[in-house]
């Protein structure tokens, strides 16, 4: 089970627990999730969420504020294949609550932590809506590299969208790990 935390973040895995809290902040963030995602809130999709999160495949990730407990942000490392390959793709989105303060930013340092170096992966793709600025500043700033474009990529709220594709591998993550000082938040 992985995790990670830093002075200000923990990162582990959801559990059953998280899903009330977890689901009043999804529905509470709308607003900065649309159009470039629709999270469904149910206490139902969460469920499978977590449950989905126990496969070898999947990992779900939620930071959390240390200080508070409040979700920060949830990430998803999904189409996990090891061997030749080993990849995943990585989803995420954060929660108004935290939202423009760089929470978001100091958390993906912690997750790239966990792919790279407890779940073994070598190359981690985002795929972005080129429309979605804070996006793109959040997986460039943390050295993701632009790969490619793919036309209508993903269905989403009911339409097949462009998105960009990103791609970090382990050996430039860690480059970047001994480079690169880790973002600090702003208070909340």
């Amino acid at each position: 089970m992985p995790t990670a935390a830093n002075k200000w973040i923990a990162l582990r895995p959801p559990t059953p627990a998280d899903i009330p809290q977890l689901a009043d902040a999804i529905r509470r963030s709308t607003r900065l999730h649309r159009p470039w995602s629709h999270i469904e809130a149910s206490h139902e999709a969460l469920t499978a969420w977590v449950a989905r999160s126990q496969s070898a495949s999947f990992q779900a990730l939620l930071a959390q504020d240390r200080a508070s407990g409040a979700p920060i942000a949830v990430f998803n490392l999904s189409q996990i294949i090891y061997g030749a390959f080993c990849n995943a793709y990585l989803g995420y989105y954060a929660m108004a609550s935290h939202a423009g303060r760089g929470w978001t930013r100091a958390a993906l340092p912690l997750v790239l932590d966990v792919a790279f170096r407890q779940l073994k992966l070598h190359r981690l793709e985002a795929n972005i809506q080129p429309q979605n600025a804070a996006s793109i500043a959040l997986v460039s700033g943390a050295g993701f590299r632009l790969e490619g474009f793919s036309p209508r990529y993903l269905k989403i709220g009911g339409r097949w969208r462009d998105h960009a594709r990103y791609a970090i591998t382990a050996e430039e993550w860690a480059v970047r790990r001994r480079t690169h000082r880790p973002p600090t938040p702003k208070a909340v």
